[in-house]
Formats: structure tokens, C-alpha cells, sequence
């Protein structure tokens, strides 16, 4: 288009040179050699401007003939090269679909029509030639040279740590990516394999700064970079947790300034602020995550904050976490189990329905059998319950590739993935078609629920630890119950609260220490204790 432009330029200019000349008449002459020669000064331009192009031509096609040996071999090499190049991009096609004898005879062929130092593809044609025909040891050596030569290191470097995976050499497949990160951290690949290395040998400084160098050269995006650095921050409060809970609790804050609603991060960080007696900064923490995602573990270190709490000042708080998130079926099973704990097995038996019905999953049927444990002793209304519990989906937990683990890690211990862990429910049960009645319903199990026995009027630890003895008519032992008052104060485990009065002065959720003046503890009264009489 500009070369275009310069010539229409051009002859507008000659156009208009013409033109002025002729609107301006005049002669020219010239003496030579004694001769005088006239002529029209348009006509003398004229010749003028024809020897010039004269000149040109006769220059270009001395130059053609001059430089026609080079034109001849340069023409022939391009094809040549041309016919090397479509070769090689049919060996390539071939290798991808796995072609391996096609993808050997353009690579014979590309090379007889390229030179390989012209040409590096030609050696990754070669290996992948070789891998396809299970030639793994040829293939590492052409990707040996691959990664020698500057124009191909990335991708040799790739070939040698993919043939380190396969063989299981990890130390070697880490070496060959922390090369290819520190000479490219640009490459995806690299990073996130180098990441993860550090990352399992606990390198966590490390793999942070390695993260930065990834989130500057945009490896990866800035919500999949605080993720991670989060997971990362995490992982080493953890670690300190013991040794330095002051580095654990500024490292799990910075965590949930990343992250807000991550769990681990929240818990790390209560359980440093707990070992500081900052209780109610680290219920502040909790009650935000709890608000943004109800997590069972983040109920129970909210609820069991203070060792020394009585068991309804641990129910009061279950039910301040139920109020703020009302109708969740983590809040209802909390405030069942504080209230089993407590004594109220009415609460405890309502709130249990409740989240059955929202979730009827195993969790809530094994508590519901808890409690019919603890108030009626029944086994036959225990045993109903569990056979519900057996029938439900299984409850979430922290799974990874299929592992299911007590607790978060930061990396997956199958593959080493990063922030491989999700709370979900894991795959406990073989799927297939649902059969008719199969599915588990509170309300069906509460129809189905035997009625107590009659016979069962002892309490839960007198009808699981009491001996089975036979009747008179049998000539064996009976047994009989009565109560005893109790000589001393019983342990802790055995007395039950007392009931408090209406008008008291409610205590404190996390407004103080436990030998604070201003905080009323509860009265714990012995509860009378039985004793076994053999007749």
C-alpha cells in the first residue's frame, strides 16, 4: 500500500514537472565541439528523464545477469526447505495420532531436507517418535539435546521431567522443574510443580516467594494467587503453632484477609489467640466464618473456648452460633449435642429431628441414638437408630482424591496436589438405582421407632453396664437397683447442673477469664449415685 502511494506521488510529480514546463516555453542549446545543437527545452527534459530509465533498465539487467547463479541455488534451497518444513509438519500430525511409523519417515525425510542445527523441531519429532514405540531411552536423549540448546531448553527440560514422573525418580522430576522455574517462571508447568515440591518438603518461605514471582509474571490469576497463598500461610501457622503461636496467629490472619471464610485459617488462629487468653478477639473470628460458612469444627472450638465453662454455659453459646445462622443443619446438631450434654434431652432430641430432616444423614441418626442412649437406655431404640445411621448418606469431611482425612492438610497425600482438600460428603456408597422405599426419612424412622420397655426404667449407664442376670424360677441371681446418697462429691463427669433460676444474672459468652469476680459460676450438685444388691 506505501509502495503504491510513493508511485502515484511519482508520477503526479513528473505529471505536473511536465506540465509547468509546457505552460513555459523556451529553447536550449548546446555547443559541442563546435557544433551548436537547439532544441524545445520540454523535449530536452523528455530525452533527459528516457536516458535515465534507460540507464536503470539496462543496470537491472546486468545485475540479473550477474546474480543469477545465486537466485538459481537460492530458489532450489527454498524448496527444498519448503518440502523439509511440510515433512515435518506431517510427522508432527503422525506423532499426535500416534502414527509412529509415518511420524519415523518424515523425520528420515526432514532430515535429508533440513539440517537438524537449522532446524531443533526435527529432534522433538525424533523423541516422540521414540516414545510412541516405547523407545524411552532414545527419547531422553533427544531431549537431553533439546534442553542443551537455548531455543528448545523449555521444552527439553519438559520431556526430561514428564520421563522423571513415569519413572517415579520425584527427586529428579523436582530438579528438572525448579531449573526450568528459575530460568522461566512464566511457565505454568514449572511453577506449579516446583510449588508443590517445596510445598511437600515444608519450604513454605520458599514456596511463597515463588507464588509472588508466579502472580507478577501472570501465571496465574489474582483470586487463584491469594487462594493459594492462603493455603500457604496456613500451612506454616501450623507448623508454628507449638514453637511461636504469635507467628501462627499473624500468618492465619493474613490467611483470612485473603481468604475470609477459610476454616482452617479460622482455627488456627482462635487456638493461638486461646493460648494468649484473647478469647474474645478469636470468638469474634469464629462468629464471622461460622456467619459466612458453618463448619462442625468451628462450633466446637467456639463452644469449648474455655475448659473450665459449665456444660449450659457451652449450650448457651451453641445456641448464640444457631441464632445466627437459623434453620443450618451444622447449628442444629451443635446445639443437640450441648443440649445432651447438659441434660435436656428434650432439646436435644427436637434439634436432632430438626437437622435429620433438613439432612438425614448418618451424623444425625448416630446422635439421636446417642441421646436415646443417654435417656432411656433402650437398645432396641438404640439399635433402630443406628440401623437408620447405616442406611443415611455418610456426613462431609475433608477429602482428597478419594482420601478422606481427619483434618486439613495443605497438599493432597495421593498426588501432592496443592489445596486438594474440600469438605464434602465422601463417595461411601456404591451408586445405582434408588429402590422403593430405600430412602431415609425421619419421619418414617420416628413411625417405625419401638416403643420403651417397661422393664427399662434405669438409667443409661445402669442398663449398658449392669450384668444380665436370670430370673428366681431359673435358680440364678437377681438384681436390684437403690439409690444411695452419696458419701463425697462426685467428678466432674458424673454431676449434673443445676438448674438455673429465671431471674439469674446470665454469664458472659467470652467476657472474661473463668476466675474473673465478675463471672457467676454454676453450682454443681452430686447426683445421687446407685449401687448393685445381690440377692
Amino acid at each position: 500500500m506505501i509502495r503504491l502511494l510513493i508511485f502515484a506521488i511519482l508520477v503526479l510529480a513528473l505529471g505536473y514537472g511536465f506540465s509547468w514546463l509546457a505552460d513555459r516555453p523556451g529553447d536550449l542549446s548546446l555547443v559541442w565541439e563546435g557544433q551548436l545543437y537547439q532544441t524545445k527545452l520540454i523535449v530536452a527534459a523528455a530525452i533527459l528523464i528516457a536516458i535515465v530509465a534507460a540507464v536503470m533498465i539496462v543496470w537491472w539487467f546486468v545485475r540479473l545477469i550477474w546474480t543469477s547463479p545465486h537466485s538459481v541455488t537460492r530458489y532450489f534451497r527454498a524448496r527444498k526447505r519448503d518440502r523439509g518444513y511440510q515433512a515435518l509438519s506431517t510427522g508432527l500430525i503422525a506423532a499426535g495420532a500416534g502414527n509412529a511409523l509415518l511420524a519415523r519417515k518424515m523425520a528420515a525425510r526432514t532430515r535429508g531436507l533440513i539440517r537438524a542445527d537449522q532446524e531443533p523441531l526435527i529432534n522433538l519429532l525424533e523423541a516422540q517418535a521414540a516414545l510412541i514405540e516405547g523407545k524411552h531411552d532414545e527419547a531422553r536423549q533427544k531431549f537431553e539435546q533439546m534442553a542443551n540448546d537455548p531455543e528448545t531448553r523449555e521444552l527439553g527440560l519438559r520431556g526430561l521431567y514428564l520421563e522423571a514422573k513415569r519413572l517415579g525418580a520425584h527427586e529428579a522430576a523436582r530438579q528438572y522443574a525448579e531449573k526450568a522455574a528459575d530460568q522461566a517462571p512464566y511457565l505454568p508447568w514449572a511453577a506449579q510443580a516446583t510449588l508443590e515440591y517445596r510445598s511437600q518438603a515444608g519450604r513454605w518461605d520458599d514456596a511463597i516467594k515463588l507464588l509472588d514471582q508466579q502472580k507478577v509474571a501472570h501465571v496465574v490469576d489474582k483470586a487463584t494467587a491469594n487462594r493459594q497463598r492462603a493455603v500457604l500461610l496456613t500451612a506454616r501457622a501450623d507448623e508454628k503453632l507449638e514453637s511461636d503461636p504469635v507467628g501462627a496467629r499473624d500468618d492465619a490472619l493474613a490467611a483470612l484477609k485473603l481468604v475470609d471464610d477459610f476454616v482452617p485459617a479460622a482455627l488456627i488462629a482462635a487456638k493461638a489467640l486461646f493460648r494468649e487468653d484473647k478469647v474474645r478477639k478469636a470468638a469474634s473470628i469464629l462468629e464471622q466464618v461460622w456467619k459466612a460458612r458453618p463448619h462442625p469444627e468451628i462450633g466446637k472450638a467456639y463452644v469449648r473456648a474455655r475448659s473450665g465453662d459449665s456444660v449450659l454455659d457451652r449450650l448457651k453459646r451453641a445456641e448464640r452460633l444457631e441464632a445466627i445462622r437459623p434453620n443450618n443443619v451444622e447449628a442444629l446438631l451443635l446445639t443437640a449435642k450441648a443440649a445432651m450434654d447438659a441434660g435436656d434431652f428434650g432439646k436435644a432430641r427436637a434439634k436432632a429431628e430438626a437437622a435429620a430432616r433438613i439432612d438425614a444423614r448418618e451424623g444425625a441418626f448416630l446422635l439421636l441414638a446417642d441421646i436415646e442412649e443417654a435417656e432411656t437406655g433402650d437398645q432396641g431404640r438404640v439399635r433402630h437408630w443406628m440401623a437408620q445411621a447405616l442406611r443415611a448418606p455418610r456426613d462431609p469431611a475433608w477429602v482428597a482424591d478419594g482420601f478422606v482425612s481427619e483434618k486439613w492438610l495443605p497438599l493432597s497425600p495421593v498426588t501432592g496436589r496443592l489445596d486438594a482438600f474440600e469438605w464434602k460428603a465422601p463417595f461411601g456408597q456404591i451408586e445405582g438405582p434408588v429402590e422403593e422405599g430405600s430412602a431415609v426419612s425421619v419421619d418414617a424412622a420416628l413411625k417405625s421407632l419401638p416403643p420403651v420397655r417397661e422393664a427399662a426404667g434405669a438409667t443409661a449407664a445402669e442398663a449398658t453396664n449392669s450384668p444380665k442376670v436370670a430370673s428366681p424360677a431359673s435358680n440364678a441371681y437377681v438384681m436390684e437397683l437403690e439409690p444411695a446418697v452419696a458419701k463425697s462429691a462426685p467428678s466432674v463427669s458424673e454431676a449434673a447442673p443445676k438448674p438455673v433460676p429465671q431471674d439469674a444474672e446470665p454469664r458472659p459468652f467470652f467476657g472474661g477469664a473463668p476466675d474473673d469476680p465478675g463471672v457467676k459460676d454454676h453450682k454443681l450438685e452430686p447426683e445421687p449415685k446407685t449401687r448393685l444388691k445381690l440377692f
